[in-house]
């Protein structure tokens, strides 16, 4: 069974804004973390998707695997997640008392942080 080659574009590339370092950082996990910095937005991008290129070609002239892609991957939107049983009990209450599931809690929490 052959496989099909993995290419840049299948990698999610991220650019952002970085406030202590005042320019814009890109990375495309899992292949690369932050490699690249800028002022603009479109010139990090450009760049970044050069590296991603470039590192391609390097797990393929070394004979290696690169991580599995990001893009296009779907989600089913669940996921288990281990914790102290002491933190689990706090998170539950804290759910109670706002009279929220602790899914429901712990999802309004995660998007605080996340977005």
């Amino acid at each position: 069974m052959k496989t099909r080659k993995i290419r840049a574009s299948d990698y999610i590339k991220v650019v952002e804004w970085d406030e202590e370092d005042g320019c814009f950082v890109g990375s495309a996990p899992p292949l690369i973390g932050a490699c690249c910095h800028g002022k603009r937005e479109d010139n990090v991008l450009r760049q970044l998707k050069k590296i991603v290129e470039e590192w391609i070609e390097v797990y393929e002239k070394e004979g290696r695997v690169p991580p599995d892609p990001s893009a296009g991957k779907d989600y089913s939107g669940k996921f288990i997640l281990r914790m102290e049983p002491q933190l689990h009990r706090i998170l539950t209450i804290r759910a109670l008392q706002d009279g929220d599931s602790l899914n429901n809690y712990v999802v309004k929490k995660l998007k605080d942080v996340a977005v």
